[in-house]
């Protein structure tokens, strides 16, 4: 084991890091925002806004993310010319890729989530007089978030495990300064061990802060002692 290697090595890393934790960071944003609409289309009772979410999410849980990155990175030439613009860049491609894969498997969550309330919040919802939409923004979705977040924390972090197929299209994510200091040095196991314990050392931080904002957000649910 050449810790040598791996302290002179750092800078690298340090750079793959941040570059993992925007890009991760701003897909699942964007995905949760794309989620929240897909997940009340499919949850609606109008077949033209069932069939589209529907096949969306069919299709981006039903495929491996390599491929869909593959699909947008070498694909989208074959449409438009991405000469000149976002397209052409491989970290955009990339954050697109995220974006439509997190939305899909979040999407689902959501929808089980607004599918496990509890009828009686629902019922007293219409008895007060609250209009569809009103009822969604005020008593259905943040109940729903709510109750959606501890499996959206298991997402975050296969997203954020997912995110290792960054480096196939030439970005220099944590898995793309792991190869390119293997390349280097020749040294397989010091080079992608310290870019597992990145990887852990952010897996611990996303877990703490659900854990958190579990007991912020849940603790009405939890029984009286």
């Amino acid at each position: 084991m050449d810790f040598s290697l791996i302290i002179e090595s750092l800078p690298i890393y340090f750079e793959g890091l941040w570059t993992t934790t925007w890009l991760v960071g701003l897909a699942l944003i964007i995905g949760l925002s794309v989620a929240i609409p897909l997940a009340i289309a499919r949850n609606s009772h109008n077949y033209l806004l069932i069939a589209p979410s529907w096949a969306f999410i069919y299709f981006f849980r039903g495929t491996p993310l390599l491929v869909q990155l593959y699909l947008i990175y070498y694909g989208m030439d074959q449409f438009f010319p991405v000469k000149d613009t976002l397209w052409e860049h491989a970290w955009f491609c990339a954050l697109v890729a995220f974006v439509l894969n997190t939305s899909a498997y979040t999407a689902e969550i959501i929808r089980g989530a607004i599918n496990g309330l509890p009828k009686g919040e629902i019922e007293a919802a219409k008895a007060y007089g609250m209009s569809p939409a009103k009822t969604y923004r005020r008593i259905i979705l943040p109940s729903a978030l709510r109750r959606a977040l501890p499996a959206y924390s298991n997402e975050v972090i296969f997203m954020l495990h997912g995110s290792a197929v960054a480096g196939i299209v030439t970005i220099l994510d944590l898995t793309g300064a792991a190869r390119l200091v293997n390349s280097r040095y020749y040294a397989p196991f010091e080079s992608f061990l310290t870019a597992g314990l990145f990887y852990m050392a952010l897996t611990f931080i996303i877990l703490w802060v659900f854990k958190n904002a579990e007991k912020r957000f849940l603790a009405y649910m939890r029984p009286l002692s």
